[in-house]
């Protein structure tokens, strides 16, 4: 079995209205000291005879690491396991990070997929979002990424934002799926307890439960119209591009998060790192809290598998199938889910509707 590698790198220039992924601020000295922490614990991990055949740097902002960092973090990993000669490099990067000699470095040190989380091509789109960049920078940060050689692009694009149209969104999928990208992560925004969008003021400018079902269900049509196909509830991707180390997680594949914040599927244990950069610093390796003992049994393996576009296999559902294919006729008959009788997979209405879809057919 292969092994995939989750970096969290918690820093960020200015943290985003709407996000409440760990994050913390860049400083010259934190940054040192937390790469140190990192190579300490992939020392710590390490494990020659393991494979690692996805590597993802996440965050945060994980392009605000000195290229001789994230070098550093590669060439430990490649000295701690068998870093696979074709393995799949990602790194998140705001598109004000992103300069052509930036990028020229990052393909030199062997990362060669690009997630650059643009989110929307519209300019007042952006600044309610309280993102630093304005479209013409993403727009020129792909081209960059392009011309420095980087053939697999992704990028992020969010609906359902505050007095966001269905022209608007429009705009923003033609003028994204027009750039050199084969992949494109697209969420729906929710409202997190405690950040800034946390307010009646934003609340009261979101589409409604029908917009929002509206503004999914045509960002699906027009994506696959592009080329671009979902292959996950959340995920499009030209074909061949669908990204290897997130569908790790889809598939109950082992992964090992190193950073504040990170979570792991690894050795048959979830496990997950406290969100507190101090301290993942100051410990000799990180201190990590248990939180499944047993993963992957039945409910969770089929919830994921049915995140994904190809379904589940009936053939890896054992006693449940019975119950399952009592379940599908009238899930099949509302346009919900599809089966061939061996497969059961969502359909786009039916991954906008995917919790209630999913615990119906599986609890």
């Amino acid at each position: 079995m292969t092994l995939g590698l989750y970096i969290h790198v918690p820093f960020c220039g200015r943290k985003c209205a709407y996000c409440d992924f760990y994050s913390v601020s860049w400083t010259r000295q934190r940054a040192e000291d937390y790469a140190a922490a990192v190579l300490r614990n992939i020392r710590h991990y390490s494990d020659r005879a393991q494979t690692v055949d996805t590597v993802y740097f996440g965050g945060g902002t994980p392009s605000l690491l000195t290229t001789a960092q994230l070098e550093s973090i590669i060439n430990e990993i490649n000295g701690s396991f068998a870093l696979d000669r074709a393995a799949e490099i990602t790194i998140e990067a705001n598109p004000c990070t992103l300069t052509p000699q930036k990028l020229l470095e990052l393909r030199s040190i062997g990362v060669n997929r690009l997630s650059v989380g643009v989110q929307s091509m519209r300019d007042e789109e952006l600044r309610v979002l309280g993102r630093v960049h304005t479209a013409e920078r993403a727009e020129q940060a792909v081209l960059d990424a392009a011309a420095a050689g980087f053939g697999n692009i992704s990028c992020d694009l969010m609906i359902a934002l505050p007095d966001q149209t269905a022209e608007s969104l429009r705009y923003s999928i033609e003028r994204m799926t027009a750039l050199p990208v084969q992949h494109i992560s697209a969420y729906i925004l929710k409202t997190e307890e405690g950040t800034p969008f946390d307010c009646e003021e934003i609340k009261g400018r979101l589409p409604d439960e029908e917009t929002t079902a509206e503004l999914y269900l045509e960002m699906v049509r027009l994506l696959e119209e592009r080329g671009f196909a979902q292959y996950e509830v959340s995920n499009f991707a030209k074909e061949g591009f669908e990204s290897r180390h997130n569908c790790r997680y889809w598939k109950c594949l082992d992964y090992l998060g190193i950073g504040p914040a990170a979570h792991s599927c690894y050795k048959g244990k979830r496990f997950a790192v406290e969100r507190d950069i101090d301290g993942f610093i100051a410990a000799p390796f990180q201190q990590v809290s248990i939180t499944d003992e047993a993963p992957c049994g039945f409910e969770e393996f089929a919830m994921l598998r049915l995140r994904l576009r190809e379904g589940l296999s009936l053939c890896d559902v054992g006693e449940h199938r019975a119950d399952i294919m009592k379940k599908l006729p009238p899930l099949v008959k509302d346009g919900y889910a599809q089966t061939d009788g061996e497969r059961v997979w969502l359909t786009a209405k039916g991954f906008l509707m995917s919790n209630s879809v999913i615990e119906y057919l599986i609890f």
